[in-house]
């Protein structure tokens, strides 16, 4: 399988977005957080941050997106990383993941919904930990910086 990638366009905001949507209903424990605000929050963050944002293409169709930057905390951190269901399990995502991990020397960061243990399963097998967890439904889970092979 050929895996390119290029960059997000406003056009591909809607579509993160309603990503993020399908992830927060599908493990966030909607009644303990402020529905409308997290929404709010989200949608501001990809329209501000769109041209940070990277479109996998898998033989040629699009396959999924992923946020690789330096945040606020000056960590690198992996954010948003979807692969669409028809793309999922044939080693698109530990790409992604091994290209962010050969791209620097330090470390990396991620969040992950702790009701999504398949992505837990392939960030530890990729060699990120678990390091905290924020409000009973996320993990932060920490890479270390040797660059990968």
């Amino acid at each position: 399988m050929d895996i390119s990638y290029d960059s997000a366009k406003p056009e591909d905001i809607e579509c993160i977005f309603q990503l993020n949507v399908h992830l927060i209903r599908e493990y966030e424990n909607v009644e303990s957080i402020d529905y409308n605000k997290v929404l709010d929050w989200t949608n501001n963050k990809i329209e501000n941050c769109i041209h940070e944002y990277t479109v996998i293409y898998a033989d040629g169709k699009k396959a999924g997106y992923y946020h690789f930057y330096k945040n606020e905390d000056a960590v690198f951190e992996i954010d948003d990383l979807y692969i669409f269901p028809g793309f999922q399990g044939k080693g698109i995502g530990s790409t992604v993941i091994r290209r962010c991990c050969s791209s620097v020397n330090e470390p990396i960061m991620l969040y992950v919904f702790i009701k999504n243990q398949r992505a837990i399963s392939l960030y530890r097998k990729l060699g990120f930990e678990v390091v905290e967890t924020v409000r009973d439904s996320r993990f932060i889970m920490k890479r270390d910086g040797r660059k990968s092979e």
